[in-house]
């Protein structure tokens, strides 16, 4: 087979076309393959991120990881938005069409600044102007027009970071219309005639693919690719192998697209269905109470024998009910019973609630007997057998725990967990003197009467059990075995969807399924009946904790995380309480979807043809989507054969793309060759994926490269909004998007000949990046460069049909190995390499800086990460890698994952000087140690005595020395490095003391 070369293959990032002065626009090249504001994109994501349940698709139903709206609107215009030889001009127009420009800003700003801030950003002369003080208070002064305030406002608000804009903004989905003179301009620059978003994807799209833009996106799960692309005017073509998936993205583009009329239809059929449920459950009598108070919260736990005393003991976590209403549990001896009565208390002392949240019976997953104090763990309770056999899921051990039949919904009395109400909040209406409707909560032990109606519970469901699993009101489906179900199994014996849910929960769940099979007449109605089944499902489960946060007396959602977490106390919402999953927030969109198709099929089988493919696949450790949507499923099943009779009703699990290997990599092969094939030659395709291993980048790019296609650009998104408790560690908080095209060429290249092209492509890049960075607010940081580095390496290597030395087929099948080094990872580190040597810290000598070893470069990059506020230890490891640096962990003061910082001068202090490691005996770390000499003595001279005693070649060394102390002597002014002060103006004083040395 004959080999070629390319000469000089530097793929440049700005398609230049040069003709005089004149702006020449060019089709060549997409705008997202040119440059992308990742800066900006990542923290309007982040903004959308943070507004939780406000989220435009949120309020549909439960999704994990649903891409922002905003990540995928900037995605869909970068692929479409032609390039010019003017490339910081495309990056203006390409902010104003998201109004992420300043006018844009300013237009979504919708949140007044207040006084005291207004203060610490205006002048002096503007102060007086404006501002009078009145007693201790500061206000406008009298005579100050609105018109002069609004003035006021515009000034401060330009003066702010764009981070700082943000908090006084709504979000770009959710701003007016770009203004008549932003088209004009917008137009001008990219020869179109529009004057809404939606006219201008439409134009694009005629001028890039002959008509308007239809996309494509074969995973498509909770909606938010075709919500956002239909809603900014493409056709779209969707689909999913998951029925839950297909029904989220149905509702996305056939719900949230309706007008307010057609909305409030819903609303009504929504108000219609809770007012017939809400008569029912009072025709039964069971959440009143004897003085006519309605429950609206019951709380459960599981009960166990000590095996030591026999006593059968509440599992409680600890014993505070609700900390802002000062209410506590407390346990009564029952001897004769060999159990525990509940008292609750409420308006409890503060020693009271200390002791009551310090109290517990479950502690380190162990039982903590309240009777005999002994500790028993759960394992042994439950009496897990350790057989030695080799098992393919998680807690698939045997134990003792009796396993549920089909037609259980309560535990039995001799298993070994029970079950058991241990306090109602109760809701007290009445009239106040001046005749208005007062309510007022307490919390109550259960009553005999509470019990009662407990009972009466069982009996009606009992009466309806059979014939409502028969029609589909409540679920009959059996838990199949896998990662995250088998949790349920393991460790609470049931068997199927509905021993999830208590009685309580089954009966109201069940009426309003049935009610929604009577009354829905329209596909819509039938639709959002099932939704609002689905988040009252997620929000009142036996899944669902109580209490959570230190002050919090609520029931959060079953799917806090990604897993079906078992707990043994939960609480259960009363009709009244439910009420806020079922009337769930829909908000009006209004864009016309009738060119948008959503299809249930198997990725592999897409036969549709699409412009652009914008897909977020499953991939390395995901999501177990197949597994925890079976939990919605079990309900949905029946009533979602009715509504759309074409769709299967099962997870189909078997055909789920996941996990790793062969069959993996084989699959996605497949379905990213058959989305090639229904592609146009000047299509483009956009892979989101969240992923930090090299290993994994390798596997992707292989997979993707096997399917005819070659990677043209690559950006970093932070898409994930901070731990919040629930993640520990360094976890991953960017979005990968990987730009592709078809692949074209049939050239093949030998592997050892492709550094000098791809050591071209890195700096290219990284020069281009530099170039178009704006000074004042920084659109790039070192992870930023490195993902170009990625790319660099990966857009040589897929520009060829085949490498000699590379056996694609063969690294796909082969096991990953966490030590073995393919091909590809090898050429990808090399090109992080590349990229480290070349991004030389800001105001570093370049010339001192090759001279330096990896652990002086990290330690100052390092440093420069923190003058950008960067504090997440993945990039202290990136750094590593990079570098090639092992041993790095000794740098850092801190290792938690978002604050992760160096070791100041004196933090350092003298350890490790010296020693075997390569940064011991470093010209850098006895620089650092000098400062910290001079500081801990208060001398500067002994400071530079040590640098004049230590190094042998001082005098020679002094210029080195000299550049190393300029660059940390800034840091004493950096706001967010005050740990460094001292140290940073010790710096600065040596610096001047070994300038003048011998002057």
């Amino acid at each position: 087979m004959p080999t070629k070369r390319k000469n000089s293959r530097i793929f440049l990032w700005a398609t230049c076309l040069e003709k005089g002065n004149k702006l020449q626009m060019s089709n060549e090249k997409s705008f997202i393959e040119v440059q992308f504001p990742v800066s900006k994109v990542s923290k309007e994501s982040y903004k959308e991120r943070k507004a939780v349940q406000s989220q435009t698709l949120t309020g549909l139903g439960k999704w994990w990881g649903r891409k922002p709206l905003i990540l995928v609107r900037a995605a869909l215009l970068g692929g479409l938005m032609p390039t010019s030889n003017n490339p910081k001009k495309d990056r203006d127009i390409f902010l104003k069409i998201l109004m992420m420009d300043n006018n844009g800003l300013l237009k979504r700003k919708t949140k007044s600044i207040p006084i005291k801030v207004l203060l610490e950003n205006i002048t002096e002369d503007e102060n007086k102007y404006y501002f009078e003080i009145d007693g201790a208070k500061t206000k406008y002064k009298k005579g100050i027009s609105s018109a002069e305030k609004d003035k006021l406002q515009r000034i401060v608000f330009e003066r702010f970071s764009y981070d700082e804009k943000l908090e006084y903004c709504i979000r770009p989905e959710e701003a007016k219309a770009i203004p008549e003179v932003g088209w004009k301009e917008i137009n001008s620059h990219l020869g179109t005639n529009a004057s809404s978003i939606e006219e201008l994807i439409s134009e694009l799209g005629i001028k890039k693919f002959g008509h308007k833009p239809i996309l494509g996106d074969c995973f498509s799960g909770g909606g938010s690719i075709p919500f956002e692309a239909s809603r900014v005017g493409c056709n779209v073509n969707a689909s999913d192998l998951n029925p839950i998936a297909a029904l989220l993205t149905w509702s996305s583009l056939h719900i949230a697209s309706l007008c307010e009329e057609e909305l409030q239809k819903l609303r009504e059929f929504q108000q219609r269905i809770y007012h017939l449920a809400d008569e029912q459950i009072l025709k039964w009598g069971i959440e009143v109470n004897e003085n006519g108070d309605r429950a609206d919260a019951y709380l459960y736990c599981n009960e166990t024998r000590c095996p030591e005393c026999g006593y059968k003991v509440p599992l409680l976590p600890n014993f505070l009910i609700g900390k802002e209403s000062k209410t506590i549990l407390k346990l009564i001896r029952n001897p004769t019973l060999k159990s525990f009565d509940f008292q609750v208390i409420q308006g409890a002392s503060t020693e009271e609630i200390n002791d009551a949240s310090n109290t517990t019976t479950l502690t380190n997953y162990s039982l903590q007997c309240a009777n005999c104090g002994v500790t028993t763990p759960i394992p042994s309770i439950r009496k897990d057998i350790d057989d030695g056999v080799q098992r393919p899921f998680r807690y698939n051990t045997p134990n003792s725990l009796r396993k549920w039949e089909k037609s259980d919904y309560v535990n039995h009395e001799d298993d070994i967990y029970t079950e058991r109400l241990y306090c109602i909040r109760y809701v007290k209406s009445e009239v106040d003197i001046n005749g208005n409707m007062k309510t007022s909560r307490y919390y109550s032990a259960p009553s005999s009467l509470d019990l009662e109606r407990e009972n009466k519970i069982q009996k009606i469901l009992n009466e309806k059990f059979d014939e409502w699993q028969e029609k589909g009101y409540i679920p009959d489906t059996k838990i199949e075995e896998g990662w995250n179900t088998n949790q349920l199994i393991y460790e609470k014996g049931w068997t199927h969807w509905q021993h999830l849910f208590n009685p309580r929960q089954l009966l109201i769940h069940g009426l309003i399924m049935e009610l929604i099979d009577k009354e829905a007449q329209t596909v819509s109605e039938k639709v959002i009946g099932l939704l609002g089944v689905n988040k009252c499902c997620d929000w009142n489960s036996k899944l669902c904790r109580w209490g959570v946060g230190a002050a919090r007396e609520s029931i959060a959602q079953t799917f806090y995380n990604q897993a079906l977490n078992t707990i043994f106390n939960y609480g259960v919402k009363g009709l009244s309480l439910l009420s806020g999953s079922w009337f769930f927030n829909i908000n009006s969109n209004s864009f016309n979807s009738n060119n948008s198709n959503v299809r249930l099929i198997d990725a592999r089988s897409v036969d549709f043809n699409c412009d652009i493919w914008i897909t977020d696949p499953p991939y390395a450790d995901a999501v177990n989507y197949h597994e925890l949507s079976e939990f919605f499923l079990a309900w949905d099943k029946k009533l979602l054969s009715k509504t759309f009779p074409e769709w299967y009703t099962d997870s189909k699990r078997v055909l789920a793309v996941q996990g790793t290997g062969e069959s993996f990599n084989n699959s996605m092969i497949e379905i990213y060759k058959k989305l090639a094939e229904n592609m146009p030659d000047n299509g483009i395709q956009i892979v989101m994926f969240t992923h930090q291993d090299v290993r994994v980048w390798a596997e992707l790019s292989m997979i993707l490269w096997s399917a005819g296609l070659r990677v043209t650009a690559a950006w970093n998104i932070a898409t994930e909004t901070d731990a919040s408790g629930l993640k520990e560690g360094n976890y991953v908080k960017g979005t990968v998007l990987l730009v592709l095209r078809k692949q074209n060429s049939d050239e093949t290249a030998f592997l050892d000949e492709l550094f000098p092209d791809i050591e071209a492509e890195v700096k290219a890049q990284i020069d281009s990046m530099r170039e178009l960075d704006d000074k004042d607010d920084p659109n790039f940081t070192d992870p930023d460069y490195l993902l170009a580095a990625y790319a660099a390496s990966l857009k040589v290597l897929t520009s060829y049909k085949r490498i000699e030395g590379i056996d694609v087929h063969y690294e796909l099948t082969k096991a990953r190995n966490a030590n073995d080094e393919s091909p590809i990872v090898k050429i990808i580190n090399e090109s992080v390499k590349i990229a480290y040597d070349y991004l030389i810290p800001s105001g570093f000598d370049k010339y001192l800086w090759k001279t330096l070893t990896p652990e002086e470069r990290l330690y100052l990059k390092g440093i420069e990460l923190e003058k950008h506020n960067i504090y997440q230890l993945s990039a202290y490891q990136e750094l590593a890698r990079g570098f090639g640096v092992h041993e790095y962990k000794d740098f850092l003061a801190s290792t938690k994952a978002n604050s992760a910082r160096l070791k100041t001068a004196s933090e350092f202090g003298t350890r490790g000087l010296g020693d075997s490691s390569k940064f011991g005996s470093t010209l850098l770390r006895n620089i650092l140690v000098s400062i910290h000499i001079a500081q801990k003595e208060e001398d500067s001279i002994k400071g530079r005595n040590w640098l004049k005693t230590e190094l042998a070649d001082y005098w020679n060394m002094r210029n080195s020395i000299v550049e190393i102390l300029k660059y940390i002597a800034p840091i004493e002014f950096i706001e967010n490095m005050g740990h460094w002060q001292k140290d940073a103006h010790m710096a600065s004083i040596l610096k001047e003391l070994v300038e003048n040395d011998g002057v």
